[in-house]
């Protein structure tokens, strides 16, 4: 159910809660969950690793590279004997150790060598092929004469990017494309990785409509569902996206006495001050419902709520769409997928933020700048979706004026 107001009372204003306070508290209600999967880790193939989170250290069993090759189309000498005429042995191609394994050459040798073929024991330098003269690989037994080359010049020494047994990857990083690509060259075929956190995503209100649907008056599409289904599986978690069938406490109830297979709920909506709050009416008992000193993002719901399967931690978010999303990316995204990348950025307009609560604006960044994109309105998903990141305002601060330096969140 779509907030119809962020404003607390006068009594919740008094026991508004910091934003740090609450996500110590989310952290909480999760770390016996999240502590579980963490224990309980499954080997998967690598090309089912994507977007899965590391449940132990990956120890390299091999030295990156394996050996000594080349770093570009040249000739494998002996750094001692150039420049000067050397005299041209057997070609060394990629993947073909045959002359590289054999007899050392005499004195004034060079061997035509390609990009990441084996470097041969007897050589130390490569001398790219458009130094030579002449500027091309001649035949075996022919002259060719090359520059000066120190030794190490364009080798790729055997262990220079991973030394055999050293830690590689920490348990806990989430596997995108170049640590996947690490492990493929370190020969691994299959993974530890977590069970990812099983979460279902319950969008409450009777004004919603699945996108698709023709919009009847008062009506309005559930945003909400499909962005925080997206988010969590970003973080590597698996979604199961419900809405309630009937925006009433005992509808709310039968949907969730339905769901069983899940860690975690989440719901939008229902929690703030109005008069048709049908998570606050619903799920009094076992959740608590908080003011927080976060703008957008201020209600707030934490707790346990009972499923088909037994009690379960709950979230519960406000309904506003850019509110949702702050809250999600402030206290449960850290949880899954590890902080955000943080810089400071010169701000390049002023703005105000209410002294008491920590704002959170949306901006888009470049060169050591960031512009906030649209205003401080919660409802506001045209700039949310142009934003490349969030603008953070602490508490205490009433203006951030033009020049200012701010903390940004990188999206």
């Amino acid at each position: 159910m779509t907030s119809h107001s962020e404003t607390p009372s006068a009594g919740a204003r008094r026991a508004r809660r910091s934003v740090d306070d609450h996500a110590a508290a989310v952290r909480a209600l999760l770390e016996p969950v999240l502590e579980r999967l963490a224990r309980d880790p499954r080997s998967v193939p690598l090309a089912e690793a994507r977007g899965r989170v590391l449940a132990r250290d990956v120890v390299a069993p091999l030295d990156l590279p394996p050996f000594a090759n080349s770093q570009m189309d040249g000739y494998a000498v002996r750094s001692a004997e150039v420049p000067g005429a050397v005299t041209v042995v057997a070609t060394i191609a990629a993947g073909h150790a045959e002359a590289a394994l054999a007899p050392a050459p005499g004195p004034g040798s060079a061997a035509p060598i390609m990009t990441g073929a084996m470097l041969p024991a007897w050589a130390d330098a490569v001398v790219p092929v458009e130094a030579a003269d002449p500027p091309r690989f001649v035949s075996t037994g022919e002259a060719v004469t090359l520059p000066a080359a120190p030794a190490g010049q364009f080798v790729r020494a055997q262990g220079s990017d991973v030394q055999r047994g050293t830690v590689v990857l920490d348990a806990g990083v989430r596997l995108g494309a170049a640590r996947i690509a690490l492990l493929a060259a370190l020969g691994l075929a299959e993974v530890p990785v977590r069970e990812p956190l099983r979460v279902a995503v319950l969008s409450t209100g009777d004004e919603l409509v699945q996108p698709g649907v023709a919009l009847s008056p008062g009506r309005i599409y559930d945003s909400n569902g499909p962005m925080l289904a997206a988010a969590l599986e970003d973080a590597g978690a698996a979604v199961l996206a419900v809405q309630a069938q009937e925006d009433s406490p005992e509808g709310l109830r039968e949907a969730l006495s339905r769901l069983d297979g899940v860690d975690l709920v989440v719901s939008t909506g229902g929690i703030s001050q109005g008069a048709f709050e049908v998570v606050k009416q619903g799920l009094a008992d076992g959740v608590e419902f908080v003011s927080v000193a976060l703008q957008p993002g201020g209600p707030q719901a934490l707790g346990t709520v009972e499923l088909a399967g037994g009690a379960v931690p709950f979230l519960g978010f406000p309904g506003n769409p850019v509110s949702s999303l702050i809250s999600f990316e402030m206290f449960l995204r850290p949880l899954l997928a590890g902080a955000r990348p943080r810089v400071r950025a010169i701000l390049d307009q002023g703005a105000d933020s209410p002294a008491d609560k920590h704002q959170v604006r949306r901006g888009v960044h470049g060169d050591g700048r960031v512009r906030l994109e649209g205003g401080a309105g919660s409802h506001l998903l045209h700039a949310l979706a142009q934003a490349d990141c969030l603008v953070h305002l602490p508490v205490g601060l009433e203006r951030a004026d033009d020049g200012a330096e701010v903390e940004v969140w990188i999206l």
